[in-house]
C-alpha cells in the first residue's frame, strides 16, 4: 500500500507519518529529509540536488522522482510505504504512479482551515540544535523558551512567520484543490479532521487504514 499525506504547513503530516510507520511497519519517505540524506552521502542525486540549492533553485522533479524510485525497490518498501511532502501536483502524482504502477493507494488530507494554520505555525517553535518541535500552546517547553532535550534557545522559523504562511497557504491551495480532485476522481481520497490532540487524529486514520488494510487482503484471498 502507498499512504499519501495532503496536508497544510502545520497539519501534523510528518507526526502522524512516524505514527503511521511505528504502528504499522511502512516506511516513510519524507522527501525533504532523504533530499538532505542524500546531500550528505554526496550520491550523484544528492550532488544534482545541492548545486540546484546552492543556486536558489528547485530541486525538479526528475531528481525527486530518481530518489523516490532509488528508495523503493529496496526490501523493507515491499509491503508499502508512506509519502510525506510529494506528490505536490498531478505531474507528480503521476510520476510516481509510472515508477510503481500496481500499489494500491490511499490520499489522506489532514485538514485545517486557514485559521488553524495560522495560530499553529505561529505558535510553533524548533530546537536549532536538536531540531526538536514545540507548541507554546498546546505542547511548551519545561522552561519558557529553553529545548527541554540539549536546552537551546527555541526559534521561530522564517517560514513560520504570518506573512511566509500566507504565501505557502496561496501555494498550497493552488496545488493541492486539483490535486485533492484527482485522487477523488480514483476513488481513494479521504479527508480527516486534523483539529484535535495529535492522538485523536491518530485514531481517525488508524481507524481509516484498518478497514482499506482489511479490505486489501480480503481481495487478495479472493484472487
Amino acid at each position: 500500500m502507498r499512504i499519501i499525506l495532503l496536508g497544510p504547513p502545520g497539519s501534523g503530516k510528518g507526526t502522524q507519518g512516524s505514527l503511521i510507520e511505528k504502528k504499522y511497519g511502512f516506511p516513510k519517505i519524507s522527501t525533504g529529509d532523504f533530499l538532505r540524506i542524500e546531500v550528505q552521502e554526496g550520491t550523484l542525486l544528492g550532488k544534482e540536488a545541492e548545486a540546484k540549492m546552492r543556486r536558489g533553485e528547485l530541486v525538479n522533479d526528475d531528481i525527486v522522482v530518481g530518489m523516490i524510485k532509488s528508495r523503493i525497490v529496496k526490501p523493507e518498501y515491499k509491503r508499502g510505504y508512506i509519502m510525506d511532502g510529494f506528490p505536490r501536483n498531478i505531474v507528480q502524482a503521476q510520476r510516481l504512479e509510472e515508477i510503481d504502477p500496481d500499489r494500491k493507494e490511499i490520499a489522506i488530507e489532514i485538514f485545517l482551515s486557514d485559521q488553524a494554520v495560522f495560530e499553529r505555525l505561529g505558535e510553533r517553535r524548533v530546537c536549532p540544535g536538536c531540531e526538536r518541535i514545540y507548541n507554546l500552546k498546546d505542547k511548551p517547553p519545561k522552561k519558557e523558551d529553553i529545548c527541554d532535550a540539549c536546552e537551546e534557545k527555541l526559534i521561530l522559523r522564517d517560514d513560520d512567520r504570518a506573512e511566509v504562511i500566507k504565501d505557502r497557504m496561496k501555494v498550497y491551495h493552488e496545488q493541492t484543490e486539483a490535486l485533492i480532485d484527482y485522487y477523488t476522481k480514483k476513488n481513494v481520497y479521504f479527508k480527516i479532521e486534523g483539529e484535535g490532540t495529535i492522538e485523536t487524529v491518530f485514531e481517525k486514520i488508524s481507524a481509516l487504514l484498518d478497514r482499506e488494510i482489511a479490505g486489501s487482503q480480503e481481495v487478495e484471498i479472493t484472487k
